[in-house]
């Protein structure tokens, strides 16, 4: 595959404790009928300190049900969730979730919106209004700190929602496909805000963002945890070497992305199969 970019099936033991892990987790999901459903089973991986991971698969495989039991939003219905070696009991302000909608508080702008999670975390007023405006020139919205958030684009009101994550310096910022419903440009932005941000943090942020995205999940990750057709399990880990800020015309961006892709679609034809023997 070329030195910059390894297929990983194990991987070395580090003796550092992760900052999150999750061991042989299951979750399973209520139904309307009334039964469950098994989303995710058996789950077990690592994400470093300072690491980028991005968990992948195809829709359906229990990557959001993961990232809720690691938000603490979430019990796991089976096995362990860690936080720095700890069981996950709950959500915290060690961690920050950024979910598809921008879930911003309409009746307030984007200044308040931005300073109300640092008021949460007893910041004084002037270091509340300093790392506001800060955070919102970092993603380009400066000039709209007093507007409300029904006056922004979508792509602009996902951005208002990472400066409120990212002001709040949490040790963890988990991703639920926040671009998902987002333009190719506005969508692109996004990728290279978090890129940016990444860098900059210096190895202090872990990041863990679920997507069914190949392309962004190699442009943003150090490591791709590909995920099986329901019930998810991972089977196969993509290491990405790749210097940031990363292109998609990058060679290697665009090989492995083709990699991970042939690996999905064997996944979804599985998925298929699986379903037509079911229903025969």
């Amino acid at each position: 595959m070329g030195e910059r970019a390894t297929r990983m099936i194990d991987r070395d033991p580090t003796p550092a404790t992760p900052k999150l892990a999750v061991r042989d987790l299951t979750v399973r999901r209520p139904q309307a009928s009334g039964g469950t459903i098994v989303a995710a089973a058996g789950v077990t991986f690592d994400v470093a300190v300072g690491e980028f991971v991005c968990l992948l698969g195809p829709s359906g495989c229990g990557k959001t049900s993961i990232l809720n039991v690691l938000a603490g939003l979430d019990p796991p219905s089976a096995g362990q969730a860690l936080l720095d070696g700890r069981p996950i009991e709950g959500p915290g302000p060690d961690r920050a979730v950024l979910f598809q909608e921008p879930a911003l508080f309409p009746w307030l702008s984007v200044r308040a919106n931005v300073e109300l999670a640092l008021e949460l975390l007893g910041a004084s007023p002037e270091a509340r209004r300093s790392e506001t405006a800060r955070r919102l020139e970092q993603v380009g919205l400066g000039a709209f700190a007093d507007a409300q958030p029904h006056e922004l684009s979508a792509g602009m009101r996902q951005r208002a929602a990472l400066a409120r994550a990212l002001a709040a310096d949490p040790a963890v910022v988990l991703g639920d496909e926040p671009f998902g419903a987002l333009d190719a440009q506005a969508r692109e932005l996004l990728q290279n805000e978090v890129q940016r941000a990444w860098m900059e943090s210096e190895g202090r942020t872990t990041f863990l963002f679920v997507t069914h995205n190949v392309r962004e999940a190699v442009l943003l990750a150090d490591r791709v945890l590909v995920m099986s057709a329901a019930p998810g399990r991972l089977v196969e880990e993509f290491r990405i070497h790749a210097q940031r800020p990363r292109d998609l015309d990058d060679v290697l961006v665009t090989r492995v992305v083709s990699e991970i892709h042939e690996l999905l679609m064997l996944e979804v034809f599985e998925m298929g199969e699986k379903t037509s023997d079911s229903d025969a």
